[in-house]
């Protein structure tokens, strides 16, 4: 049982091994992305702005609405209107 457990134990050394070595590849052959430093501030403004960008979306959205349903009361306003001048024409031609 003793020569067992020694190759088992050599294994589970040598995949440590091996890790960080891959990993030095990989840092080798792609530049380490600089992350820039971002003050507290900034991630604040940027949180704010991101805010007002959706809360102007939404503001234009009600206002198209808005603008919609006004277009459709002066349609409304209108009809009737149409409609009495339409049957004052059709009597003034039904007199004649």
């Amino acid at each position: 049982m003793a020569t067992a457990k020694k190759p088992a134990l050599k294994a589970a050394v040598n995949p440590k091994v091996k890790a960080p070595v891959a990993k030095a590849v990989k840092s080798a052959t792609k530049p380490a992305a600089k992350k820039t430093p971002v003050s507290k501030t900034a991630k604040a403004i940027a949180k704010i702005t991101t805010s007002i960008a959706k809360l102007t979306e939404r503001k234009d959205k009600i206002n198209a609405e808005i603008n919609a349903l006004r277009d459709h009361r002066t349609a409304l306003k209108a009809a009737p209107a149409a409609a009495a001048a339409l049957v004052k024409a059709l009597k003034r031609a039904a007199n004649k």
